[in-house]
């Protein structure tokens, strides 16, 4: 049997097999690439760590648990360097599932690393009010007709934190991190096109490429996938080293995802070249 006969006839979990190893390895090894920040995410960074502290962030939780491998490392970072930079930090979610990966931010960054924020004075879980598009629209100018509580039911004006906050553009920033519709895309239309309020965030990696038209002008930066994710833990550790344990599952990821990538393009790059070898011996046969 010829070379490319056997390339046509390879079993398909052989494939499988080396996908899986080149997943598992670079886990084993704790093995991930050097990533750099790109200008696009950079600009994320630049912008939260420019403002003045005690500076008014919104960040909305559009995801749910299908993209929290490229999501989750996003809200966190954000979340970790609005603390870092003493940002008073608005959540909510426009997405049902999104007050969830809400509470697993604050459990796991708020709570874990910054003990001495105070609840309601520092940062607050608006949580999720259904609407999608339309929720950003009704709370560009009245936030507190749509969110009269928090996310755990108590009266929304006995925090300290919701003093002179009535409408969208009383925030200094607004970050979104989604997965789809609505998303950052409508932010950008019902907020920040509307009142020229910076927008940024972070989305999944197939979804970034319809965002980048909007960047400079409309969009601030954006994290786009687990690379952008990566890129923006590199910038906050470059600056904040010992932030390097805690803000480091986006990097730790990049591992698999580089090695399983290069073993697909190899298997692409064998399957094109079997292919055409065996339209050529077609070819050859014919004409003899």
């Amino acid at each position: 049997m010829s070379f490319i006969d056997k390339i046509h006839t390879i079993d398909r979990r052989i494939i499988f097999l080396c996908i899986a190893l080149s997943v598992i390895i670079p886990m084993l090894f704790k093995w991930s690439p050097a990533v750099k920040t790109s200008p696009i995410v950079q600009a994320i960074f630049d912008k939260i760590d420019g403002m003045p502290e005690g500076s008014k962030v919104l960040i909305s939780f559009d995801y749910g648990p299908a993209t929290v491998p490229e999501n989750q490392p996003m809200a966190d970072g954000l979340t970790r360097h609005c603390m870092i930079k003493g940002h008073r930090t608005y959540m909510m979610a426009v997405w049902p599932m999104g007050e969830a990966q809400a509470n697993i931010t604050i459990d796991t960054v708020i709570t874990k690393e910054f003990a001495e924020k105070v609840y309601g004075e520092d940062y607050i879980q608006l949580g999720y009010k259904a609407g999608n598009q339309g929720l950003i629209n009704a709370i560009y100018t009245d936030l507190k007709g749509m969110y009269n509580t928090d996310a755990a039911g108590a009266d929304i004006n006995s925090f300290p934190i919701m003093q002179g906050i009535e409408g969208l553009p009383d925030f200094d920033l607004i970050l979104c991190i989604g997965s789809g519709k609505p998303g950052v895309k409508e932010w950008i239309q019902f907020a920040g096109d509307r009142g020229n309020i910076p927008i940024s965030g972070g989305v999944t990696a197939v979804e970034a490429p319809l965002l980048y038209p909007y960047y400079p002008k409309q969009l601030l930066g954006l994290m786009g996938g687990l690379q952008g994710a990566a890129a923006f833990e590199a910038a906050l550790v470059k600056k904040y080293p010992e932030y390097e344990e805690t803000s480091s599952n986006a990097r730790k990821l990049m591992g698999p995802q580089t090695v399983a990538h290069f073993v697909i393009i190899i298997f692409v790059i064998i399957g094109n070249v079997a292919f055409f070898a065996q339209r050529r011996r077609d070819k050859h046969a014919r004409e003899e």
